[in-house]
């Protein structure tokens, strides 16, 4: 498919939008150019501005990286029609031409001049989205590039019977599968051994350590996941691997209780939701986290020194605690915090802070205003967590509430968060199925103005439990 499969697309993608933005700035600085657009009312206003060669060489290493990043999402292969690539491409180019404007208001060495800046902006207005539309990942109106991910054969066997659409190949780990007596053996191995099986006819094309070459080089718009259990390696690995080459998810309906839906049904495959946040307002999230927890690092520095002199003075034990955690389809990470019960202390079983006889004294007045969950920062900072969003779970802790809440699992397709909607209600692990709620409700209902809210009311809470703390 050309420019459309994986690093072509990439390419193209990366080296015309470079191609553009030099040729947008270039032409925008033509006297002409300036001449014809300030003789137009409302823009007869302005005053034509051509820059000379270094000023111009400035200004295309000025605009160049302000519009790489902030187009840099548009050069993932994803599927897209024809308005949606416009509409998203067009918020791009806008968002960096507000980025470009506020530089040159607090920096008027690489200040654009506003006649350059509009021209550019208009004609990169034209430009991108016809660019992006030419070389776009095209969904297909007819399914022949479907490939079928798994390890239970039953499941596999069952997806190919309901499946209306041709399967072009399967993937699947080394493994050996007895049917019963009288029915085929089934041997299914990274290469493709197959013997009697019903899968026969169909293409083995290697094992799942070969999934993302074959996501690329087969140009696969659709994978169908049929395995016999939705563990961590295999089932959100594979998850996982088509979110980032964009390839839409079915999964098996017995695994529909591990997974975000975009619709109920009933039929044997499930169509999955890889990404609730639309890839904007992901981006703007991302860029509300690093900015938070930057600042939060440098604001709180004088509050960090105390409290590690506190905690060595208390015990004389380590500053920090590290704890493996669960992110994103079931991937995992380490998470540091302030130390705040005695070393060698921690368990699985959830229990209020206020019969926990385990927490240091130092620690409770850390648990009792949050300054606990300080170290975090750097976990946001480097994106294992965001601000907002469900807190992430202690690995040792998921299996009790797994067995506790069946759809558990639906809280890994968002990134874990500092606070949430649970947080900011009081709600903790001791009580899992509230908190599940709340993550859940968070998760249907989030956006950048949520979780501005959240944030609001999680800061206020801190000041308030500060307050009384000093009360006391």
């Amino acid at each position: 498919m050309g420019y459309n499969t994986g690093w072509r697309y990439r390419i193209a993608s990366s080296v015309g939008t470079c191609v553009l933005v030099v040729l947008s700035v270039v032409v925008a600085n033509h006297p002409f150019v300036q001449s014809a657009m300030t003789a137009i009312p409302p823009f007869d206003r302005l005053t034509p501005t051509v820059l000379g060669s270094r000023s111009l060489l400035l200004a295309i290493t000025t605009a160049l990286p302000v519009v790489l990043v902030a187009v840099v999402t548009l050069f993932k292969p994803q599927p897209r029609r024809i308005l949606d690539t416009v509409s998203v491409t067009l918020r791009r180019v806008l968002t960096a031409a507000f980025a470009l404007a506020a530089i040159g208001y607090f920096d008027y060495s690489y200040r654009l001049p506003r006649t350059t800046l509009l021209l550019s902006t208009a004609l990169l207005c034209l430009g991108l989205p016809a660019w992006f539309v030419a070389i776009r990942r095209r969904p297909e109106t007819t399914t022949d590039r479907v490939l079928l991910i798994g390890d239970d054969p039953d499941a596999m066997d069952e997806v190919l019977r309901a499946a209306d659409f041709p399967v072009i190949g399967y993937i699947a780990p080394a493994m050996r599968y007895e049917t019963g007596p009288g029915r085929a053996t089934i041997e299914l191995a990274d290469g493709g051994t197959r013997i009697g099986t019903r899968l026969d006819g169909i293409e083995c094309l290697g094992g799942l350590s070969n999934l993302d070459d074959v996501l690329v080089e087969h140009n696969i718009d659709t994978a169908v996941l049929a395995f016999e259990r939705s563990d961590r390696t295999e089932f959100f690995g594979a998850l996982a691997t088509c979110y980032t080459h964009g390839v839409v998810a079915k999964v098996h309906r017995k695994h529909a209780d591990s997974v975000l839906t975009s619709e109920a049904s009933g039929e044997t495959l499930i169509d999955t939701n890889l990404e609730p946040w639309d890839p904007q307002d992901r981006a703007v999230k991302r860029a509300f986290d690093v900015c938070f927890a930057f600042v939060g690092l440098v604001a709180l520095l004088p509050i960090i020194i105390v409290i590690a002199v506190g905690i060595k003075l208390d015990d004389g034990g380590p500053l920090f605690y590290a704890q493996e955690r669960t992110a994103e389809f079931g991937e995992t990470f380490q998470v540091l915090k302030f130390r705040s019960m005695v070393p060698d202390s921690e368990d699985a079983t959830p229990i209020d802070d206020r019969e926990n006889t385990r927490i240091t004294r130092v620690g409770r007045l850390l648990r009792r205003t949050h300054f606990d969950e300080i170290p975090q920062l750097v976990s946001i900072l480097v994106g294992d967590m965001s601000v907002v969003g469900p807190r992430a779970v202690w690995v040792d802790e998921e299996p009790k509430l797994e067995a506790e809440i069946r759809t558990w699992r639906k809280r890994w397709f968002v990134k874990p968060g500092l606070t949430g909607l649970a947080q900011i209600n009081r709600v903790s692990s001791t009580d899992p199925q509230a908190k599940f709620r709340y993550d859940i409700k968070y998760i249907n209902e989030q956006s950048f103005w949520f979780d501005l809210q959240i944030v609001i009311r999680q800061v206020w809470q801190v000041v308030t439990d500060l307050v009384q703390v000093t009360r006391v």
